[in-house]
């Protein structure tokens, strides 16, 4: 599957999941983990693991092999590496306390040169 069908597949199963201020982010040359961030929230950790769960589900039977999750024992923070896309499902406090969006979309041009 390619990257955009894969982008939009995610977007779709979080629309339909009722995911919240969902947010893609092109992090092509700022990271070396992945090309794409889906960021999304849930509206309680019960509806965060749905979310999660149900991408899993739904890109495996569209023939994708997740790389991996983690933080599903937390419901915080989920996250679903599929390689050229990793998906951030998070409660909303999480999602302002670690800021992903502010931080992935810095502008390394912009900080400033310390000289020793």
């Amino acid at each position: 599957m390619q990257t955009e069908q894969l982008i939009q597949l995610v977007q779709t199963i979080l629309d339909d999941m009722k995911a919240r201020d969902v947010v893609l982010l092109d992090v092509i040359g700022k990271s070396s983990v992945t090309d794409y961030m889906l960021i999304a929230s849930g509206t309680s950790k019960r509806h965060v693991g749905s979310i999660a769960a149900e991408v899993l589900e739904k890109v495996k039977a569209a023939g994708v092999r997740p790389i991996g999750t983690e933080g599903q024992n937390v419901g915080d923070w989920i996250l679903v590496d599929l390689g050229d896309v990793v998906v951030h499902v998070m409660m909303p406090d999480a999602r302002v306390f670690y800021d992903l969006e502010r931080l992935w979309r810095a502008d390394p041009s912009a900080d400033v040169q310390v000289n020793a």
